[in-house]
């Protein structure tokens, strides 16, 4: 499994000035309600007055395209405002374009430069990223222990995919002893926020025993909470469950639904499973559990067991 890093996202408006504060919280108002003109307008205003938090505000509603036409040029000039401000959100958001090469030349260092500042004023997302990037050698010499030290700094302030990579690493013995006790203590506190892939992983440490007593029927409850949300892997799971009837009744039919599912989001485990599990079943299984698959997915994954 890989670890994750945090995409961008709406600014808190906490640390606004109080000159401002009130027409930053119209603006996040509108924004919460979907009402992205009104947004954009109020953003924009404040963001041309020098408002840092509105300037990254206004980068983001630029790189969604949410009441303006998406423009990843025009959402780095913004995000470049408030990061010289100071600003932590402009300073994450300048560093996931660097990263990514959203907007700009993709330049990890520069992406770690910025990560380090906003991270440094204690930006969760910025910390996971920067771990992301020390985890996995990206402008830096790879080094698990200080991306372990991120990692933990934003799992601290409850950040779920800080708390899944943590639980990744004592899982699989990335920069630290394989602890399945540790790993199971983070991935609960993923799971719990609705992480699917550490859903996925809880599940599979239940399924398997890893840590704690072997118990299939909480191995399928997970897999489908992360199944539902469209985790491949997780939907995968739950054809390997059906098939060998672990905590649920088994049912080659709803096997393949799952293994359809989870092939067609590209899984190379699941591809291969459907096409055995085809091999021993009729024709018309095999149409009617296509049939459900595209049921389900129609359905966005909802009442599909």
């Amino acid at each position: 499994m890989r670890s994750r890093l945090c995409a961008v996202f709406w600014g808190l408006l906490l640390h606004a000035g109080a000159l401002c504060a009130a027409t930053l919280a119209d603006g996040d108002a509108a924004y919460q309600r979907g009402d992205y003109a009104k947004a954009y307008a109020v953003m924009r205003d404040l963001a041309s007055a020098g408002s840092a938090s509105a300037q990254a505000n206004l980068a983001l509603m630029y790189r969604n395209g949410q009441g303006a036409p998406r423009d990843l040029v025009e959402a780095i000039k913004w995000y470049r405002l408030a990061a010289e401000q100071g600003d932590a959100n402009g300073q994450f958001g300048l560093g996931y374009g660097y990263e990514e090469g959203h907007g700009v030349a993709q330049n990890f260092p520069e992406a770690l430069r910025w990560y380090r500042l906003a991270a440094r004023q204690g930006h969760a997302y910025a910390q996971v990223n920067l771990g992301f990037m020390y985890r996995n050698g990206r402008g830096v010499a790879q080094d698990y222990t200080t991306a372990l030290e991120w990692y933990r700094l934003a799992a601290g302030q409850g950040n779920a995919v800080a708390q899944y990579n943590l639980g990744l690493a004592y899982d699989e013995g990335q920069g630290i002893a394989i602890n399945h006790a540790e790993a199971l203590r983070w991935y609960h506190m993923a799971a719990a926020q609705g992480d699917p892939d550490a859903q996925n992983n809880l599940g599979a440490m239940y399924d398997k025993g890893h840590g704690i007593a072997r118990d299939s029927v909480i191995a399928i409850k997970l897999y489908r909470r992360a199944a539902q949300q469209g985790n491949a892997a997780a939907q995968n799971n739950m054809g390997v469950m059906y098939g060998s009837g672990r905590g649920v009744k088994q049912d080659d039919i709803r096997a393949l639904m799952w293994f359809r599912i989870s092939a067609q989001s590209g899984d190379n485990n699941a591809m291969n499973n459907e096409r055995v599990a085809a091999e021993s079943m009729t024709q018309r299984q095999i149409a009617e559990a296509r049939k459900l698959a595209r049921d389900c997915i129609r359905q966005k994954l909802a009442g599909c067991d």
